[in-house]
């Protein structure tokens, strides 16, 4: 893919540490964000083009859409929206200061970054947009109200995009993981930690039994994992494991990012295979009863 270039956000671990290995690994041009300065030294010294973005600054995402195009000369080909964080917590113990971070950073600076990028992908009469969406747009789970409706929203969001774009050269997709190996659990715990006052709240022993064993601070020597190390652990893909690794995020982003038919959807993991398939077949009481025995 000489001279392909693409933003991925969310690089620090997870998903986007092993995609914008693997696309780089492609031949792409990969501009690689983060917002901790150890995180884009370390991102930098592996050849990608680190940039500083915390979605949750509008200064520094027009600083990072202007840098990018800046560098690729106005042609930047496709921007992958990663970055977010999940909000744990009942929605009646979301204070709406919580509620608005949620947003603020999963859906509000998506939009600010795509709208920046856009007008350059209009201009060429080619790009793709790939929304790193989720299960949980698809479906909703207890315990996970904020979260959702982030995902939800971008859902919408993007269906609506791609409508709008069609005809324009630029393609809009949601590729929608399940669970997934990353430290995203691990930051989950913390900030419900912080965030919700569980002591006081009527689903007090809920959270009590769910937070069991979860220190939310040790990651036992947790490290990002490479498209290789990723593939290694994941095994046969035709032996589908409950939390698969990053790499098969990877293996839809490719597709989304090279084929010449993208898909408006990916879906990854057995779970979001079945969500999805249950949203479609289940009358709503059963796919009530479906969700509360799946949170």
């Amino acid at each position: 893919m000489a001279g392909k270039s693409i933003l991925i956000t969310g690089c620090s671990s997870g998903i986007g540490y092993t995609c914008a290995l693997g696309m780089k690994e492609r031949g792409w041009r990969v501009f690689a964000t983060a917002r901790n300065e150890a995180d884009l030294s370390r991102l930098n010294d592996l050849g990608l083009e680190a940039i500083y973005l915390d979605y949750t600054e509008p200064q520094s995402i027009a600083n990072c859409a202007d840098e990018v195009l800046k560098r690729t000369g106005n042609q930047l080909d496709v921007l992958f929206n990663n970055g977010a964080f999940g909000q744990g917590g009942a929605v009646e113990d979301l204070r709406p200061e919580v509620l608005r971070h949620q947003f603020e950073t999963n859906v509000i600076g998506w939009h600010d970054l795509s709208c920046r990028i856009i007008p350059a992908m209009r201009q060429q009469r080619h790009g793709r947009i790939i929304q790193c969406s989720s299960i949980l747009g698809l479906i909703a789970l207890k315990w996970r109200g904020a979260y959702n409706a982030s995902k939800f929203a971008i859902e919408a969001l993007s269906d609506t995009m791609r409508l709008e774009l069609h005809g324009s050269g630029v393609f809009v997709c949601q590729i929608e993981p399940g669970p997934i190996r990353s430290k995203f659990q691990h930051h989950a715990i913390i900030n419900f930690r912080k965030t919700i006052d569980a002591e006081n709240s009527p689903h007090r022993q809920i959270y009590e039994e769910q937070m069991a064993g979860k220190s939310g601070h040790s990651l036992n020597g947790w490290e990002p994992e490479t498209p290789s190390q990723s593939r290694t652990q994941s095994g046969s893909p035709w032996k589908p494991k409950y939390r698969l690794g990053p790499d098969a995020v990877l293996d839809k982003l490719i597709h989304a990012a090279e084929s010449n038919r993208p898909k408006p959807r990916y879906y990854v993991t057995l779970s979001t295979h079945m969500g999805a398939f249950a949203r479609r077949i289940l009358a709503g009481r059963w796919f009530d009863a479906f969700c509360r025995k799946i949170s």
